[in-house]
Formats: structure tokens, sequence, C-alpha cells
């Protein structure tokens, strides 16, 4: 399997430059004229206030690999790659968010889509894959969405996603060898996870690969979903079973 970032601890550790491995880990691009961009902008990152949201607005747009208009930063923001990341039109980025896009082969990593809030302390971690939300989500704060080595994650229109909120694609350990500590095995390439929109996520729920969580399907508080979820179904427990099912609403009387 051809790996598609690099293993964080390797990149800090190797043989280079304490430059070239902050390139490689933070930047994401060589070149020193990308870095004093990057450290430049970074200062705006941690000012608070008005100006800070200001500057921000005037100097963060051009980090990403495309950005629309109207796209609020908050301050304390951690990034990785920025130019990897893509955002729509109106996007709302709180406090204290991660956006992490390594990847070795991919330019569009993630991709956030118009008029999408992501509330403070999230995080967004696309370790050699790629995650995608569509238009008006609401990521809840500190949800965590992982997509790791090619299991994409992907939110359809209108998906909301309480807080403290975990979507893992992949991420999974090979555990056959007994000879070689687990963490030195290497990671399965697992399934990508699938929310196709109108999905109402709560506070809690764990949301693993392989899984697709069919339109308008709600997840309970606390739930563990290992299958696919149908549309309007409603699942909750551990693992998530449905305990129920979205009905259209009876037309009201006159």
């Amino acid at each position: 399997m051809t790996r598609r970032y690099r293993k964080t601890h390797r990149a800090v550790t190797e043989d280079l430059s304490a430059l070239r491995r902050y390139q490689q880990v933070v930047v994401g691009r060589p070149g020193l004229l990308h870095t004093l961009r990057f450290e430049c902008a970074l200062f705006a990152g941690i000012m608070p206030g008005m100006l800070g949201l200001a500057l921000r607005a005037l100097l963060w747009p051009g980090l990403f690999g495309s950005c629309g208009r109207k796209v609020v930063f908050g301050s304390g923001m951690v990034l990785r790659h920025p130019h990897r990341i893509h955002l729509g039109d109106r996007v709302a980025l709180g406090e204290g968010i991660v956006l992490d896009a390594r990847h070795e082969l991919e330019e569009r990593v993630i991709t956030i889509a118009s008029d999408t809030i992501i509330a403070h302390a999230a995080a967004l971690q696309a370790k050699g894959a790629r995650i995608e939300i569509g238009p008006g989500c609401g990521i809840g704060p500190q949800s965590l969405l992982l997509a790791t080595e090619g299991s994409d994650i992907t939110l359809g229109p209108d998906v909301l996603l309480a807080p403290r909120v975990a979507v893992l694609g992949g991420g999974n350990y090979h555990i056959d060898r007994l000879d070689l500590p687990i963490r030195l095995q290497g990671v399965r390439e697992g399934e990508p996870v699938v929310l196709e929109g109108d999905n109402w996520i709560g506070t809690g729920a764990v949301i693993l690969g392989g899984v697709r969580i069919g339109r308008g399907a709600i997840v309970a508080a606390g739930a563990v979903v290992t299958r696919t979820v149908p549309p309007r179904a409603i699942v909750g427990g551990v693992p998530a079973r449905i305990i129920g099912e979205r009905q259209p609403a009876e037309p009201a009387e006159v």
C-alpha cells in the first residue's frame, strides 16, 4: 500500500534540519517564502477581538487552496498543510479548531462547503485520506472527524453534529504479529464513512469506519454506530440499533 502521509513522529525526528521538518509537518510546502508567509499569518491567528478577526480576514484566505467570500476565522486555530484545504462562501470557523490536511499525494484534502459552521475546539484531521463537508452543515464543539489512510469521510448537506461526536474513518492497526509493537505494524486501510445528508448526530455519538448513514437518519446521544443506517431511521445504543423511524408529519387541520 502506498503511504499517503508521513507519520508525525517519524517526520519530526528524522535526520533533517529543524526548518525542513517544520515545513513537512506544518506548512506542507518547501521553500522559505511559503514558510515566511505562513508565519506572518500565524501572528494574526492569536490576536483576539475585532482586530484579530479583521487581520485574519485579510491575511488568511491566501493560505488556503481556495477560499470563498465572507469566511470567518476564529482565534487560536491550528492549521496543517492549509494549501490542501478548500473553503466555500460564508464558512464560520470557531476558536481553537484544528484543520489538519496532511497528505503526500492529494492537493484537495479537506473541503468545507458554503454556509457551514464549525464550533470551537472541533478537529478535522485527514491523515492520508479526504474529508468533504457539504453545504449548510454544523459541527459541534469538541467534535472529531478523523480520516486515515484512504478511509475518506463525506458529510452531505445539512448534517448536524452535536458536541463531542467522533467520526472515525480508518485508524485501526494491524495486530497479527506478537514480536512487533502494535504501533510499528501499520494501519489497515479501512472503508469510507458517508453521512448522506439531513442527519442529526447526538452528543457523544461515535461513527466507525465503513458506516453509511442514510439521508434523514438520526443517531441518538452516546450511540456507537458500527453498521449502515437506513434513510430516516433513528438509532441508539451500543452498538447502535434501530429504535424508531421518522414519519411524514400529518397535514395540519384547517
